[in-house]
Formats: structure tokens, sequence, C-alpha cells
């Protein structure tokens, strides 16, 4: 276990897509966590004050930039009429929501994670004693 924490963080602004409505611009803060180094964080501004957070997986967000991945709750694709364009789509039980982004952004965002933990050495980084902490209950007895 690696015991140097990185946060790496970014900005961007999605477009919200709806039927029939102008795109509507998200500001969008992406985060990458050493401490959950096979996660990545988008932190959508849904307005003055709030945020909501949607955590996957840094592999979901690469293999989505080339074809589509995931299944369930959220699903990320090139766009099929412009290459510099990702679509991703969150699902939850209070609603389900379309956003176009940059490719080229997510690209260089997931490039900066890749600088800070190799793919495939993020076992490297992981707290096993602290994980299993935070999911036994404290009193055994």
């Amino acid at each position: 276990m690696r015991n140097d924490h990185v946060t790496l963080r970014s900005t961007a602004v999605f477009d919200l897509l709806a039927p029939q409505t102008p795109a509507v611009p998200v500001q969008v803060e992406l985060r990458y966590d050493t401490r959950d180094p096979y996660a990545v964080v988008a932190a959508f501004r849904t307005g003055r004050a709030g945020w909501v957070e949607w955590v996957f997986a840094r592999d979901l967000l690469a293999d989505g930039l080339i074809a589509h991945a995931g299944v369930g709750d959220v699903t990320i694709r090139p766009a099929v009429d412009d290459p510099e364009v990702v679509v991703i789509e969150l699902s939850s039980p209070s609603g389900h929501a379309v956003f176009e982004a940059s490719a080229q952004e997510l690209a260089d965002f997931l490039d900066r994670t890749y600088d800070v933990v190799v793919p495939g050495n993020e076992n490297l980084w992981v707290n096993v004693d602290d994980a299993l902490t935070r999911l036994l209950p404290h009193d055994l007895s």
C-alpha cells in the first residue's frame, strides 16, 4: 500500500440533453483520489449550492471513450455522429440524464490519473485494513 495520497481535480462543462429542448450546460468536477484508485467521481452542479456525485470505475470511463461501455446505472460511449464527443447516461430510481462531453477533456483527465496510478497498479494503493474496518462492525462480540 502506498502512503502518498493524491487527489486530482478537473472542471468541465457537460451538455445535459433533453428531447425537443436546447442542451443545457452543466458544471462538472471530475475527481480521482488514490485512496479509491479504481474509481472516478463526477460531481454535477445542480443549483446554487447543490452537487450530485456519481462514482464509477476509471476503466469504464476509459472504455467508453472508444466503444459503448457499461450496463446499468452508468453507460459511456462515443457519440455516433461526432468522434470528439462522448455520451454519458446516468440512471437512478429518481431519474435519468444524458450528457455530452468533450472526449479530449475526458482523455486528458484520464491521462493525468494514469500519471499518478498506472493502470494495473491500483492494488498497490488499496489499504485493505482500512477498507475492512469500514465494512465490518466495530464490535464483533
